[in-house]
């Protein structure tokens, strides 16, 4: 299904998929009289939350993206994320603001299977883009949300042969920054830096973590738990969650740094956590998606680890890793399990 901002009240729209009555309900709810929408968190770092969002603020947030990725009117773009969560109603707000033609594609793992004709704007989890390799030649501009860009995915990105002319790029932001803030460059030319948008200022507090004044977005200054390193005052490199670090018998553990790393060397998802023990305070866990493997172990010991204690100290194999209805490792469900 296909619905043109530009010509939106010259026929009836055939809203028929429960994913596609899901977009009918947000439009009406943004063309209506209210000053606000609801939307959900993820729910990754803890229990989601519904909260109301000024729609100003979401078009201001709309247009920083659109006006970044040069977005004119009449372009086509696809919505292929779930609706509830902020990273697909502003897919919908972009392309109110800028009139675009928003291709509906109900949310998969493989969204553009039925994609035929090139289009120039999608936003992607990393999962979708794994399994949508051999049309990502269609997409002039490609961001991928929802989590990190593994080492793999970027390999595979770059043995994909795209032409230069398309553009990928990996995002930063959550739900209370209305989407992304900042964007990070993954082809042609791989950036190892966010850099965040003009009209918005970073810092970080007295932990590390990043502090992000965007009044356009939100009118506090919001404080996270990412701990990270600043450049030049408007870039900035993500260094791991700071209630995600494992103290591991006095040592202080980064695990997206170690996951990413251990990404290198194999393809199967990864996780480090920290498990309660009794001489070390926290044990390092890894823990690998997929069946049990003396190769992927091998590869595992074989890695040249920065410190002795980033080796870890236990390898379990779990058959799925859990994960947040958008895609998201959930830690917290990970370690119920283990």
């Amino acid at each position: 299904m296909l619905v043109d901002f530009k010509n939106l009240n010259d026929n009836p729209l055939p809203f028929k998929t429960e994913f596609e009555i899901k977009i009918k309900i947000f439009l009406e709810e943004w063309f209506s009289d209210n000053d606000t929408v609801k939307v959900q968190t993820s729910g990754s770092t803890g229990i989601p939350k519904i909260f109301d969002i000024e729609k100003s603020k979401m078009i201001s947030s709309a247009e920083m993206t659109c006006n970044f990725l040069g977005l004119k009117e009449g372009n086509t773009a696809l919505i292929c994320l779930p609706v509830e969560y902020i990273s697909g109603k502003m897919m919908i707000v972009r392309s109110i603001v800028r009139k675009l033609k928003l291709m509906i594609v109900d949310p998969s793992v493989k969204p553009l299977r039925e994609l035929n004709g090139k289009i120039n704007f999608c936003a992607m989890t990393p999962l979708q883009v794994e399994n949508s390799m051999d049309k990502l030649f269609l997409i002039k501009n490609l961001i991928i949300g929802g989590a990190a860009v593994s080492e793999s995915l970027r390999k595979a990105i770059f043995n994909n042969d795209l032409p230069d002319s398309n553009l990928i790029f990996e995002t930063y932001g959550m739900s209370e920054t209305l989407s992304h803030i900042a964007l990070k460059q993954v082809f042609p030319e791989p950036e190892d830096y966010f850099t965040v948008f003009n009209e918005v200022k970073i810092s970080k507090d007295d932990r590390g973590c990043l502090a992000i004044f965007a009044p356009a977005l939100n009118d506090e200054v919001l404080q996270t738990n990412d701990l990270v390193e600043i450049r030049s005052g408007n870039q900035f490199r993500f260094l791991g969650r700071i209630d995600h670090v494992i103290n591991s018998g006095g040592a202080k553990i980064f695990p997206e740094q170690l996951e990413a790393l251990v990404k290198k060397r194999i393809s199967n998802e990864v996780v480090f956590l920290g498990m309660e023990d009794d001489t070390l305070g926290q044990k390092l866990v890894l823990v690998i998606e997929g069946a049990k493997s003396q190769e992927i172990i091998k590869k595992i010991w074989e890695i040249p680890f920065e410190k002795k204690f980033h080796k870890p100290k236990e390898i379990i194999f779990v058959e799925k890793i859990p994960r947040t209805p958008n895609g998201k490792i959930s830690r917290i469900e990970l370690k119920k399990i283990l």
